[in-house]
């Protein structure tokens, strides 16, 4: 067992905040504040533009042409899907010479839609685990659903029987909670979830995990592994690998550390292994990925590395290890996949995506054919375990104005060729594409390129500019700039038809379309776990410097100027952008926040803020409050500073960041004077802010449509 929890020792104290009342989520006053401000902000944008924009962007995201992308388990190919005719969406499967034709015969499992008018809720499908075959004589026959009641982080889990297409009576059932449930064996699972007092993190996730057979209720289950009160999360789950099966326990400690045990004889064994390094155990291999130098036999590997060791030998003491990626100051890891006889590699140069296969053992890094310059790109496993296919890959290529390719490869057996009938094969293999995405919008005469801003101190900062190929360098282009900055999470190319539809090619008054600009600024992942560490806690404002690099080398190079430019961001992007409302005021013509963090001085005691101590810093120890309080927006405004038209949205039902911290910015925007900021709060949705795509199109239209309207003087179309 994991140490038991020790009681917080931080200070109780708060400054004043008048906004409190704001934060009872469901109360009958802030619910009425937020019916206010919602009727406030419709008034302003309701019309036939937003109706005409929600429709048009609705229609892509329903698009029967979309590429319905598929997971295999056994035979069969599983696939969710939302159109028009089922907007909750279906839980589907078929062969894969079915999925090959243009129109596949779906096998439906689960329409949320008839469960939800059937149970009375309004579900929100989050997923399913499937039992694995051996333990069912060979047929995959049941699954773990989960379901949201709104969209939220917490959902219920129920078993499912995948040949009669119904819930198990009596099976397993996991009420509504932040939870994690996976399968141990037919009869019995691993259950991390909400049973009373002390069963839960201050993150508000589970720190106690239950081995639960069938028939048992799972607060009478034992525990068989805990963590502190203090850390995020504990989970279990077993590796069902045939001849390499184990079961792994891990002590989320933080939201970059982790603790690995391994269950051994009658006890946890802990890996002996710096908790910052991320670990996969894979058959006979150990992968390691340092976010700091990590030294290992006398030799030390640069943060970013991919590192390869036996599990057997490591347990027993043996440091040795291969460099399987070493990174350099252009390159970085996004991730990998493993196929029966390969591993894959996820690569990006400059932001720009490469791929590799290696051979597990020999180590030797081959380049993965067809990816076109400034584009994005991803390999990863059919099925590593079946006998046919093992090595099989499916390859999916995108770029800001070409649409998502979904294709598939073969790697060769490297025990059954030599040097050269291997290269052949790999060459054979080289991955087909099977299926293209349609185009929403018509990209004619735009184009793709990338520049380099120079931030504060002088880092160079990349960003993607997606525009017309003749763009008048005049300053009078109504550009958006979209960033994140935060928990190493990289802003790649992407198509977008909704993009493409509000803002590509879309004309202001002046005949001019949109500009869409992403910035690749620190606190991201794109030049590896170095570019994330730049900008954490008492650096944080590196990150919110590049940002600000960006959006003044847009108006230095004559793009826009600041009453032409808008920048949106949402979770930790609305941070950012609250940062640039408060602090770089004057470079921008509107902001668009969305689900954001910005009370830097309560986020730890609201919803899962806790777990991202790591990132920001904890504000209850006053040194670093000194700090986090020159990036905390609610505490930044001012009733004197001139700011620009805001939008800041939200959802009711999002457990994850909350709905209160937008709230009491807006209600503090609204004290201090400042007319030109409107709020808006779905009721449902969860952090994502929609929980359907009639939802997400209305998002991202009311989004879109108020930062379109300031640019334009509020006369945009």
């Amino acid at each position: 067992m994991a140490t038991p929890p020790t009681a917080s020792a931080r200070p109780l104290t708060e400054p004043a905040d008048e906004f409190l009342w704001l934060e009872e989520i469901h109360g009958e006053q802030p619910m009425e504040w937020v019916r206010e401000q919602n009727r406030r902000t419709d008034t302003l944008l309701d019309g036939p533009d937003l109706e005409s924009m929600t429709e048009r962007v609705l229609d892509a995201l329903d698009s029967p042409s979309r590429i319905p992308a598929v997971t295999k388990h056994g035979p069969h190919y599983y696939n969710f899907w939302r159109d028009a005719q089922h907007p909750r969406g279906v839980w589907r499967r078929t062969t894969w010479e079915s999925w090959l034709g243009d129109n596949p015969e779906w096998d439906v499992l689960l329409d949320i839609d008839h469960l939800a008018r059937t149970e009375s809720v309004e579900w929100v499908f989050s997923g399913a685990r499937l039992l694995r075959p051996q333990y069912t004589d060979g047929q995959w026959q049941r699954a773990l659903v989960r379901l949201s009641p709104d969209g939220g982080d917490a959902v219920r889990t129920r078993e499912f029987d995948l040949e009669i297409r119904e819930f198990v009576t009596g099976g397993f059932d996991v009420p509504t909670a932040k939870s994690s449930v996976s399968w141990v064996d037919a009869d019995a699972v691993f259950v991390a979830t909400d049973t009373g007092p002390g069963s839960m993190t201050e993150s508000s996730y589970p720190r106690q995990v239950r081995r639960v057979s069938r028939g048992q209720q799972v607060k009478d289950a034992p525990v068989i592994f805990e963590v502190p009160v203090t850390h995020a999360q504990a989970a279990v789950y077993k590796d069902h690998t045939p001849g390499f099966g184990r079961v792994i326990a891990m002590d989320l400690v933080d939201f970059f550390t982790a603790r690995t045990h391994v269950w051994s004889g009658e006890q946890w064994v802990e890996l002996d292994l710096d908790p910052t390094v991320s670990v996969e155990l894979h058959k006979q291999w150990l992968l390691m990925r340092p976010r700091h130098t990590l030294e290992l036999n006398g030799t030390e590997y640069p943060a970013g590395s991919l590192l390869a060791a036996r599990v057997d030998a490591f347990m027993r003491g043996d440091r040795s290890a291969h460099p399987v990626f070493t990174p350099d100051a252009h390159t970085s890891l996004e991730g990998w996949s493993w196929t029966r006889d390969h591993l894959i590699l996820n690569t990006l140069h400059d932001v720009s995506s490469a791929l590799y296969s290696t051979v597990p053992g020999a180590w030797e890094l081959t380049p993965l054919p067809g990816i076109p310059p400034l584009h994005s790109a991803s390999a990863w496993a059919v099925d590593n375990e079946d006998p046919e296919v093992g090595n099989d890959y499916f390859f999916s290529v995108t770029g800001f104005l070409i649409p998502s390719s979904l294709g598939r490869g073969s790697l060769p057996n490297p025990s059954r060729l030599g040097a050269e009938a291997n290269a052949a094969a790999r060459e054979a293999g080289a991955p087909t594409i099977l299926k293209r995405a349609p185009s929403f919008f018509d990209a004619q005469g735009l184009e793709v390129t990338q520049h380099f801003a120079v931030s504060a101190d002088g880092t160079r900062v990349p960003y993607f500019q997606v525009g017309p190929r003749e763009l008048e360098l005049d300053g009078l282009n109504p550009t958006l700039l979209s960033g994140y900055g935060g928990f190493e999470v990289s802003r790649t190319l992407g198509y977008s038809g909704a993009t493409g539809i509000s803002w590509l090619t879309r004309r202001d008054e002046n005949g001019r379309t949109g500009v869409y600009v992403v910035a690749n600024i620190r606190g991201g992942g794109e030049y590896g776990p170095s570019w994330h560490t730049a900008a954490l806690k008492e650096n944080r404002h590196r990150a919110y410097e590049d940002f600000a690099a960006v959006a003044e080398d847009l108006q230095r190079r004559g793009v826009c100027s600041a009453p032409k430019l808008a920048c949106a961001g949402g979770s930790n992007g609305g941070l950012l952008v609250g940062n640039m409302l408060t602090t770089y005021p004057k470079l921008f013509g509107a902001i668009s926040c969305g689900v954001p963090l910005l009370d830097m001085r309560r986020y730890t005691k609201l919803s899962a803020g806790a777990s991202w101590i790591a990132e920001y810093g904890d504000p209850d120890q006053p040194e670093q409050w000194e700090y986090m309080r020159t990036f905390s927006p609610y505490h930044l405004l001012s009733e004197t500073t001139s700011y620009p038209p805001t939008l800041i949205w939200t959802a009711t039902s999002d457990d994850r960041v909350g709905p209160v911290q937008a709230r009491k910015m807006a209600a503090k925007m609204i004290e201090q004077g400042h007319q030109n900021m409107w709020f808006h709060e779905a009721t449902d949705g969860g952090h994502a802010g929609a929980s359907d795509n009639r939802q997400a199109a209305a998002l991202h239209a009311r989004s879109h449509q108020f930062m379109w309207r300031m640019l334009s003087g509020g006369n945009g179309r």
